[in-house]
């Protein structure tokens, strides 16, 4: 072989080797941006501070109104965001805890960059003001424009100052309307439908009373379950005594019915969502809110029966609850259980129809699938999916609020009987402990289920009906990873 062929060789070896270094290379190393973002670009826009101050205040009002009324964290983040882009406003960081929201804004190299922090004091449920709230983002974020950021605060005060649309005994009546229709799922008698319904007027007035003088929410759940679990034990005392009222074969359902109605405002199902959508200090404050609650509740009932059993009152759970329990019921009394929430919540009048209807066929959903779903939670998480997917169609179809639809929905299957049970085997016992457990462990399955259900539901339907493209791209900022 001659030089310059020995040359040539190894020239063209040189560019094989070449080459195979590239192709590897390739195959590891990529051109495209990082999917996902470390932290957002800086706005280079020079706002003017007197805009951006505007646009914060809005943002800061409305997401307040959300986190007040129950809102997930993820949604919160979401909305302010669309408002922020509407109004150009693209630099905008949103950071949340459960009692706090803070807004960053950066309005370029030569501006100062603005911070404002707003506590959220308030926390209470009014689902009219919270839609009104959805229907005034919905027209800012529309397709005619944002309009001027003054007059969208204007109309946004307007929305926070206006009255409820009924009086606080309304609220009453719907909470003793819930309870009578948690009688009504157990299948058992008028009197108790009139007993639970009136223990739960009573429960409720009590604890506005407690809430007038500051007293924490815990002792006033306390002393809530309390008064309801004392009707209970009267009325097990007057039967042990032989005095029967007539249909009152059942008290036991008089304590159910107050434990779902005390629990029915506790944001299990937000707490939920704010852990999957990956915020987790809210997602934890609401969760301890949750079971501080019910810790609450727990103590009240336990300091009843436990006085009750040393002063050898017969009372007892009971092996049956009720003469009959059946999906026709079940239907009637989560439809009755759906519109006393609904009055509870300020919810219009005119959609308790649908509510009424959603909750039965989530009901439906549940009792159907109970028998192929032994585990613990599970029957309740597929009935809770239904819910949820619900729950996203009519906040797509009438900005009915997600959380007073989910809510109405799973009310009817919080984990009262199992509570109750695990409370009585506490009391009734010195290995009550050990006899306690499976019902707790019942409960706690039951109610992560039905959280974990909605949750899953609304994000299924999302995904399946489609965001408008301001609010998808919201939710993948407000989601990326911390």
């Amino acid at each position: 072989m001659t030089k310059g062929n020995g040359n040539r060789l190894r020239a063209f070896q040189q560019r094989v080797s070449r080459s195979l270094i590239t192709m590897a290379g390739g195959a590891l190393r990529t051109n495209n941006a990082p999917t996902q973002l470390l932290s957002l670009p800086g706005n280079e826009q020079q706002l003017s501070q007197r805009h951006a101050r505007s646009v914060i205040d809005l943002c800061l009002r409305v997401g307040e109104a959300m986190l007040a009324t129950g809102a997930s964290a993820a949604d919160v983040v979401a909305t302010v965001l669309r408002l922020s882009t509407a109004y150009g406003v693209s630099g905008m960081h949103v950071d949340i805890t459960f009692t706090s929201l803070t807004v960053s804004v950066h309005r370029g190299m030569n501006e100062d960059p603005m911070s404002i922090m707003r506590i959220v004091k308030v926390r209470t449920i009014d689902y009219t003001r919270l839609q009104n709230v959805y229907w005034l983002i919905d027209q800012i974020t529309g397709p005619d424009g944002p309009g001027d950021v003054d007059e969208a605060r204007e109309q946004l005060s307007l929305i926070l100052t206006t009255p409820h649309p009924y009086r606080r005994w309304v609220v009453t009546a719907g909470k003793a309307i819930l309870a009578a229709g948690v009688v009504v799922i157990f299948g058992a008698s008028f009197v108790l439908v009139l007993v639970a319904a009136a223990s739960a007027a009573l429960s409720d007035v009590l604890t506005r009373r407690l809430e007038r003088l500051s007293v924490p929410a815990f002792f006033a759940q306390m002393a809530a379950a309390g008064v309801i679990s004392v009707i209970a034990v009267f009325m097990f005392w007057l039967r042990s005594i032989g005095i029967d009222l007539p249909g009152s074969n059942s008290p036991t359902v008089i304590v159910i019915s107050g434990i779902i109605m005390l629990l029915s405002g506790v944001g299990l199902t937000s707490a939920a969502s704010d852990a999957i959508g990956g915020y987790y200090v809210t997602a934890t404050a609401r969760g301890m809110e949750v079971i501080m609650m019910t810790l609450g509740l727990a103590v009240g009932i336990s300091i009843v029966l436990s006085i009750s059993l040393r002063l050898g009152i017969p009372v007892a759970v009971g092996d049956s609850l009720g003469d009959s329990r059946s999906v026709v019921t079940g239907m009637i009394g989560s439809a009755i259980i759906a519109v006393g929430f609904a009055l509870a919540s300020y919810v219009r009048m005119r959609l308790l129809p649908i509510m009424a209807m959603g909750a039965a066929l989530v009901f439906a959903v549940y009792w159907f699938v109970l028998p192929f779903a032994a585990s613990p939670g599970l029957a309740p998480a597929i009935a809770g999916t239904a819910a949820g997917v619900v729950s996203y169609l009519l906040y797509r179809w009438l900005k009915v609020p997600e959380g007073a639809t989910n809510m109405v929905g799973i009310i009817a299957l919080l984990p009262g009987l199992a509570l109750y049970r695990g409370i009585y085997a506490l009391m009734d016992s010195e290995f009550g402990v050990s006899e306690a457990l499976p019902s707790m462990v019942m409960a706690l399955a039951t109610g992560l289920g039905l959280a974990a259900g909605t949750t899953i539901g609304g994000f299924v339907a999302r995904r399946t009906f489609g965001f408008d493209r301001a609010a998808l791209l919201a939710l993948k900022r407000s989601r990326t990873p911390r």
